[in-house]
């Protein structure tokens, strides 16, 4: 019976606990989603806003020719942003959890350094690198690597370029969290074993900072797949991403429906693989308990 009322009490403890979180992620986050999903279903009206009833035609609309390519885009630059940074971010996790402490706040403090100059000044600075009468193109001309007519900027691979090096300290910073609490010896006891080095590394290290490796994926992928200033600032129109797009219907054409629209179908793109990597989680999670529960009959 003092179990069952010891049960309750901390039930509602934790509940009360939860509260605070749960109304601001409803307040700021499930509220404006559903009013932005609400309101695509609204007729757009002339002079700009809402019109009166309910209408398919901002979801209709999206299956202009159009759309389906700046989708595709902004898909396989988020996807590829995404393994790129992960790709650098394993091996610079890997060393700042194993070297020293003096060298590894140096290490940590250039990967923070960039986020001390103002976001729209580097994506500036990445213009005028790469522009066309830029020091880069100059560069890779002295050496036989670019003509004149080589377009550094405002086409998709300076999207790529510029996204990488935004969002790449996303991706170190959660690495290096789950790197610094891994043990190292295990790789050793791997080696021991027979294991290579790499082996040791994808086969040991990697799954032993899962959780830190989800993150990062999703610290780069979920911004990425929303960019709106890098192609709109080095992309052109080649360049274009969904976010520009519902930049443009909201200011330029002055349609808030459609670009509720688009807002709609970012999040279904958004949090697809959000949801995918949660019910894996939670099944691995269940299948571990299920054998606990066995290896313990």
């Amino acid at each position: 019976m003092k179990k069952g009322r010891a049960n309750i009490a901390g039930n509602r403890l934790e509940w009360l606990l939860t509260l605070p979180s749960m109304g601001w992620l409803l307040f700021f986050f499930a509220v404006p989603t559903v009013l932005i999903l609400v309101m695509s279903f609204k007729p757009a009206n002339a002079y700009g806003g809402f019109g009166e009833g309910w209408t398919l035609k901002a979801w209709i609309d999206m299956g202009h020719p159009s759309y389906p390519l700046i989708v595709w885009r902004t898909i396989w630059l988020s996807l590829l942003t995404t393994i790129i940074c992960i790709g650098f971010a394993l091996p610079a996790g890997f060393l700042l959890g194993l070297i020293r402490s003096k060298w590894r706040n140096i290490l940590l403090l250039l990967v923070i350094v960039p986020f001390w100059t103002n976001f729209l000044i580097r994506v500036f600075a990445w213009k005028v690198l790469l522009h066309p009468l830029g020091y880069l193109k100059r560069a890779l001309m002295l050496v036989g690597l670019a003509s004149d007519e080589t377009l550094l900027l405002y086409n998709e691979w300076a999207v790529l370029l510029v996204m990488v090096y935004t969002y790449l300290p996303f991706a170190i910073l959660p690495i290096y969290a789950a790197s610094e609490k891994f043990d190292y010896s295990l790789l050793d006891a791997a080696r021991d074993l027979g294991a290579s080095a790499s082996k040791a590394f994808w086969l040991v290290f990697v799954p032993g900072i899962q959780r830190g490796l989800m993150a990062a994926v999703a610290m780069v992928l979920i911004p990425a797949l929303g960019s709106y200033i890098i192609p709109d600032m080095v992309g052109g129109p080649s360049g274009e991403m969904i976010g520009n797009m519902i930049a443009r219907r909201v200011f330029n054409d002055r349609n808030w429906p459609h670009a509720a629209a688009l807002a709609g179908l970012l999040m279904i793109v958004t949090l697809a693989p959000v949801l995918v990597a949660f019910f894996t989680e939670k099944q691995h999670a269940a299948g571990a308990t299920r054998e606990g529960g066995g290896e313990a009959e």
